[in-house]
C-alpha cells in the first residue's frame, strides 16, 4: 500500500523494486517489518513507498528514491544491515532486488 497522500515524484528519481515471499517463521518479522518502515521514511532522499500482495504469498515493494546516494545509505544502515541479516537468515524463502534510474513517466486516470 502506498503511503497516505503518496504522489509519485517528478523523474529523474530511483525505484528500489523488491519482490519477495516469506517463509514459516516469522518471529519477530512484523516488529522489524514495522521498525524498517519508520527508519526508512526517515532516511534522507526518500520519496514514498508502494507495496501490493498477490495472494499467493508473494509481495512487491517499491521504494522511492531523490537519488543513488540516498539508496546506498539506507542499505548501508546499520539497523538496516541486521534486518537484511535476519531476514535471509530466518524470515524469507527468496527474494530479488532491482534499482533503476526512473528517466520518464507518464500515467492516465478516468475520473
Amino acid at each position: 500500500m502506498a503511503d497516505p497522500c503518496f504522489v509519485r515524484p517528478e523523474p529523474p528519481y530511483y525505484a528500489v523494486i523488491i519482490t519477495s515471499r516469506l517463509g514459516e517463521d516469522l518471529d519477530g518479522y512484523a516488529e522489524m517489518d514495522r521498525r524498517m518502515g519508520e527508519l526508512g521514511r526517515a532516511q534522507p532522499g526518500y520519496l514514498g513507498r508502494e507495496s501490493m500482495t498477490n495472494g499467493r504469498g508473494e509481495d512487491l515493494v517499491v521504494l522511492y528514491y531523490a537519488d543513488a546516494d540516498s539508496v546506498a545509505s539506507w542499505k548501508a544502515h546499520p539497523e538496516h544491515l541486521e534486518a537484511q541479516r535476519l531476514g535471509r537468515e530466518r524470515w524469507y524463502d527468496s527474494y530479488t532486488v532491482e534499482v533503476a534510474r526512473v528517466e520518464r513517466g507518464y500515467s492516465f486516470r478516468r475520473d
